[in-house]
């Protein structure tokens, strides 16, 4: 049953914090199958404690990825702990994240993201291997001043501005200071290169204000406003709740400064497209079982985990980059890390070993292929489970690669594995290979189903039926 262990003095410490703040809206937030946070909002002269235990009834069958229109009635049932003042509402609100919820059966809903990512924990802990996980996604996203885009029957376009853009430093249609940043060269300079100083401090401080610490915050490298906020690590659902206001904030930071902001991996060409390196380790009584005396540093189970990411790789692209745009930035040759490899320090692997600590508390490995458009709740158990049947099975990660893997020949590459080339083939590799996400009741196969049907459907079909506007540049006058 949902909220299930959450203790009156979780309750009470909402009420006290309504009552302390003057709240007179609580917003109930939820996830869609797809990664959206949606939510409604009630006056508190309706909002009563009972909903913590009845729960609030909502239309499922509105929601992406939920239930068909005979079956539409759920509940939201509020999670107490996971309430935070909102800090861009005029009216003073009150958010809680809540769990979906069967309104006949009172069970837990299968495909509500938020759920799986609480199964994943708690099947962690029925396995003996370990009882936490802990999660660190580094998130890369745009802020730009201008996003312009449309599609028809007779047309197609996109248009996106940046002060900082490369492609600004001829602009002569108003006053022009240069200090334009160059196609790839966003990889720390300081003002006034960097102009984004200022609103990603207002966004870490306003993280920090609603509980998420900050470890750090940069310009990343491509031109136009590429931006990296670092969120300190969390256990799974706590990482995929912070992620998720991670989003809101960010871009409401960001609007309330006359900008936008994008998660697209891939929005500007010619330039780097926006990843999210998962840092990923796995703790138990309190100590860490990735560090050991093995290469780089790692334990005999660390090697493991490694093995079942490299081998469920092509299948995890289907959830960890799970858009057409996605595979605009995982390209051969290109900055993204494609090849199924891994290697300490080395950035071109897909799974890289940090090696800035000494302290076995700090070792970890770092998941380099998914990108910020991976709903967290689905994302990290993903690849928590690839990982666990790596050490489950024993997995053998093969040797590792300690060399430039842009530098080397397509014949040195022969036998290293590579990530799928397209959406398409992420989700035919998920279709033949989800058997590892089915354990413990982690993943039901009916997500998997409605997740591949989506995205059939709803993406890829699409996609593939309209003319790409450089396909006007290649073939018009054919």
């Amino acid at each position: 049953m949902a909220n299930k262990g959450k203790s009156q003095g979780d309750v009470e410490t909402v009420l006290k914090l309504i009552k302390d703040h003057g709240v007179k809206i609580v917003d109930m937030r939820f996830t869609d199958l797809i990664g959206q946070w949606q939510h409604f909002s009630i006056s508190m002269g309706e909002f009563s404690t009972d909903a913590f235990e009845e729960g609030v009834g909502f239309d499922g069958s509105s929601i992406r990825g939920f239930q068909k229109i005979h079956e539409s009635d759920m509940l939201l049932m509020p999670d107490p702990t996971s309430a935070f003042l909102d800090p861009f509402t005029a009216v003073p609100t009150l958010c809680i994240i809540c769990d979906v919820a069967d309104p006949i059966t009172r069970e837990n809903y299968s495909r509500d993201p938020r759920y799986i990512a609480l199964k994943a924990e708690s099947y962690l802990k029925s396995t003996g291997v370990a009882d936490m996980a802990y999660f660190g996604p580094e998130p890369e996203f745009f802020v730009l001043d201008n996003a312009r885009f449309d599609q028809s029957s007779n047309y197609g376009f996109y248009y996106l501005d940046s002060e900082e853009g490369a492609w600004n430093s001829g602009n002569g249609e108003k006053q022009n200071l240069g200090h334009k940043i160059r196609y790839k060269e966003g990889y720390f300079p300081v003002a006034p290169l960097d102009t984004l100083q200022d609103i990603r401090s207002e966004m870490v401080l306003t993280m920090e204000s609603i509980g998420i610490p900050v470890e750090v915050h940069h310009h990343e490298v491509a031109s136009a406003g590429q931006t990296e906020i670092d969120m300190k690590r969390d256990t799974l659902t706590k990482m995929a709740d912070n992620y998720m206001k991670y989003k809101y904030v960010t871009k409401n930071v960001a609007k309330r400064n006359g900008k936008t902001v994008t998660f697209m991996p891939k929005p500007i060409f010619g330039d780097n497209g926006s990843g999210m390196h998962v840092h990923q380790s796995l703790w138990k009584g309190g100590k860490p079982l990735f560090a050991g005396n093995g290469y780089a540093g790692l334990s005999e189970m660390a090697l493991y985990y490694i093995g079942g990411l490299l081998k469920h790789a092509p299948a995890l692209c289907a959830i960890t980059n799970p858009t057409t745009n996605s595979y605009k930035r995982l390209v051969p040759g290109f900055e993204a890390p494609v090849n199924l490899a891994y290697s300490q320090r080395n950035r071109s692997a897909s799974v890289r070993i940090p090696m800035y600590s000494s302290n076995p508390k700090a070792k970890r490995i770092e998941f380099r292929c998914p990108d910020p458009t991976c709903n967290p709740y689905i994302g990290f158990p993903a690849m928590l489970m690839a990982g666990l049947d790596g050490i489950i099975n024993k997995i053998d990660p093969g040797k590792p690669l300690d060399k430039d893997i842009y530098d080397m020949t397509r014949e040195e590459l022969k036998g290293v594995p590579s990530a799928p080339g397209s959406l398409p083939q992420a989700i035919e590799a998920l279709e033949r290979d989800h058997d590892f996400l089915l354990r413990g009741d982690v993943f039901t196969k009916d997500t998997i189903e409605v997740w591949i049907e989506y995205k059939r459907e709803k993406e890829i079909a699409p996609m593939a039926l309209r003319p790409h506007p450089y396909e006007f540049m290649l073939y018009y006058d054919a």
